[in-house]
Parts: C-alpha cells; structure tokens; sequence
C-alpha cells in the first residue's frame, strides 16, 4: 500500500498545511511549536508505518498517528479557549481530526483482519 495514496495520509497532511499558515507569524513560539508538530506527526507517521514491511510495526505507527491527532484536537481545544484560533476554524479542524482518527482507526482494523 502506498502511503500518498491513502485518503487519510491526504487530508492529514492538508490539515498539516493549514495549521503551518495558520500559526506562520504566529507569536507564542512554545505554542505554534507545539501545535505544528503534532499536526505533522500525524501524516508523518502514516507515511512510516505503511512502509513498514510487518503489519505490527504498520499498526504500532497508526497508533501514534492517531495519538497525535488526539494531542492535536487537545492543542486546538486550548487554542480557541485562549484566542489564539477562532472558533469556527478551530471546530472545523477538530471535525477533521476526528474523521482522521476513524479513518486511521479503519486501516488498523483492516491490517488486523487481513493477518
């Protein structure tokens, strides 16, 4: 399985790419730090599971995909509470997240029944 392929490495890398502009001139650095790199460990971890050569190490990395998408929901959840994303965005992004978090919670299930 190629990884560009899939919908969830996509979409997890355009919401990567959202949240990087979002917060480019952003101020609080510890914050955007923080935010951008659980947004890009998500794809970041797709992509190194699916060319893992064991379904094990495949779903282990999937597992921290989706443990990423859940830090980021967290980041995000914070970030409208204290102004720094706007409600709107912020909600979209969370709905995106866990749409991620379903999609990658499918392909493990896949990889298990497919042993």
């Amino acid at each position: 399985m190629n990884f560009e392929d899939t919908e969830s490495w996509k979409r997890s890398s355009r919401l990567c790419v959202e949240i990087y502009r979002a917060f480019a001139k952003h101020r609080d650095y510890a914050f955007k730090d923080q935010i951008t790199r659980s947004a890009l460990s998500i794809p970041s971890n797709i992509a190194e599971g699916l060319e893992r050569q064991s379904d094990k190490e495949t779903i282990q990395f999937l597992n921290y995909a989706r443990g990423s998408s859940a830090e980021l929901r967290t980041q995000i959840y914070i970030g409208i509470e204290i102004g720094y994303i706007q409600k709107r965005t912020g909600l979209a992004w969370v709905q995106e997240s866990k749409e991620l978090s379903a999609m990658i919670m499918s392909l493990i299930k896949y990889l298990k029944i497919s042993r």
